[in-house]
């Protein structure tokens, strides 16, 4: 018998009666597979997927939009006589989320993966300035306490928004997010985050679609559009950003040695990295039922460690790397969208305004956000005179809730939100604010929210006033106002 398979599969306790393996099967290239060759035979899947149960990987990733994904789950639970865990996602397209909505997709789950409450439901929200993200998670929330899934997770979650979340009181207990050593956008700020409010990270494209094999090393400049599956093409436009060719060459020759001396692969070594960092509860490695077999590799994962000599050699390797831009999640919110196609055409047919404009007698645009007050006080949140867009002192309030608990950051970044969905409804852009001013409850509070405006408008630069002030509400610790020229020709909403 081999070392590798003497070696038990690690697992942990990724929440309160939720234990998984750290190495996950993940399923999203069920839906290229069927894109290519139309819908696989779920009954023989599963039985290509057995054999991971029986080796002791028995958590698997899916998603609603993976093809079968669900659905070839549900059949391998039916024919193992015992369930694996099962991860899944719910990616609605933007736009406004009913309650029943979210019922309908939550037991559309249900009925895929043959089970009577989800284990993991992963949420992934397209536009943070359209609350209605909010919306869909509290009704997922509301499922979670009538048990139709047991813990909730985020997907591609930025660093700013998991801390909204979690200081709005919902209780996601895992940020799945690409983490690779390419991508070490979740190293600081995210890990800082998650370690000290015990949220998990689960980590995907650990293999960066297959580059960081030795399958590359020594191997031809290939562009994007030669890397053939949708996976290499999308982890060729991070490539791009971390430096090229040029420097995954640099690295794969750093990671060889590593991999000879522990007698594994330099996706082991690349995919152990990962799964040693801070934060990280499981790595998910991507598998092709029926066309590629990596149950031996996978199990492999568990039975060795990195030395403090090998971790320092690959941080010096990382040390020559350009990092990728932004935060988690940043590739599908904003550009450089480091997709297959480089942009969201695959994914997304519009993104609907948030509110709705109305257009006066006069010519002017408006537009509400819904809060209690607007009706009765007599004020919209925003109105468009001529390329003028004048935004209203605007709080952390959500329809009848205030979000962001009671942390300014929180709220400060969802104030800013709202400020850029009201921008958006009236044809305008966060780059095009001209000026701020920004009311604290506190005068304590003055740099962390100044601190916030600085990583939202940085680039920006408008001119700005920032005053402790008396709030409408006790709860509310910050307020603030602005006002955009729109430039260009665009045209009004």
């Amino acid at each position: 018998m081999s070392p590798a398979a003497e070696t038990p599969v690690e697992r942990i306790a990724l929440a309160p009666g939720l234990e998984i393996s750290r190495v996950v099967t993940g399923l999203w290239q069920v839906a290229d597979m069927e894109r290519a060759s139309g819908r696989l035979d779920l009954h023989a899947t599963a039985r290509e997927l057995a054999p991971y149960v029986e080796a002791g990987l028995t958590t698997f990733d899916v998603a609603d939009h993976y093809g079968s994904a669900e659905e070839i789950v549900g059949a391998l639970a039916r024919a193992e006589g015992r369930r694996p865990e099962a991860l899944t996602k719910w990616v609605p397209q933007p736009g406004p989320v009913a309650a029943a909505q979210v019922r309908e997709a939550v037991e559309r789950s249900l009925r895929r993966l043959d089970t009577d409450a989800i284990d993991l439901l992963q949420f992934h929200a397209w536009s943070y300035s359209d609350p209605a993200w909010l919306d869909a998670l509290y009704a997922l929330d509301d499922l979670r306490r009538e048990g139709r899934i047991r813990h909730l997770g985020l997907t591609n979650f930025d660093t700013a928004h998991l801390r909204v979340v979690l200081e709005s009181g919902i209780p996601v207990v895992s940020n799945q997010v690409c983490y690779s050593l390419l991508d070490q956008r979740p190293r600081n700020a995210m890990t800082e985050l998650c370690r000290a409010r015990g949220v998990a990270l689960l980590a995907y494209g650990t293999l960066a679609g297959g580059l960081l094999t030795e399958r590359y090393l020594g191997a031809p400049d290939q562009s994007v559009e030669e890397m053939g599956t949708w996976s290499k093409m999308k982890y060729r436009r991070f490539l791009e950003q971390a430096g090229g060719w040029p420097a995954l060459q640099r690295l794969l020759a750093a990671l060889a040695p590593i991999a000879r001396r522990h007698g594994v692969s330099v996706a082991a070594v690349a995919t152990r990295f990962i799964l040693e960092r801070p934060a990280v509860a499981a790595v998910i490695v991507g598998a092709r039922p029926g066309e590629s077999d990596h149950l031996a590799a996978n199990r492999r994962l568990t039975g060795f460690a990195l030395a403090a000599g090998d971790r320092a050699a690959i941080e010096a390797a990382l040390a020559e790397l350009q990092a990728i831009p932004g935060d988690c999640g940043d590739e599908y919110r904003r550009p450089p969208y480091l997709t297959a196609s480089g942009d969201l055409s695959h994914h997304l047919d519009v993104v609907p305004p948030p509110y709705r404009p109305r257009e006066d007698e006069d010519g002017r645009l408006r537009v509400s956000s819904g809060t209690p007050w607007e009706e009765w006080a007599g004020y919209s949140r925003a109105i468009r005179v001529g390329d003028r867009i004048l935004v209203s002192g605007t709080t952390a309030t959500h329809g009848g809730r205030r979000i962001g608990g009671d942390d300014p950051v929180a709220q400060a970044h969802f104030v800013i939100d709202k400020i850029e969905a009201a921008l958006r409804s009236l044809g305008g852009r966060l780059e095009e604010v001209v000026r701020t001013r920004v009311f604290v409850a506190r005068l304590s509070d003055w740099e962390a929210v100044a601190r916030v405006h600085g990583e939202r408008f940085g680039r920006i630069r408008p001119v700005n006033t920032l005053v402790e002030a008396r709030l409408i509400d006790d709860g509310y610790l910050v307020e603030i106002e602005a006002e955009a020229v729109v430039t260009g020709s665009r045209a009004r909403p």
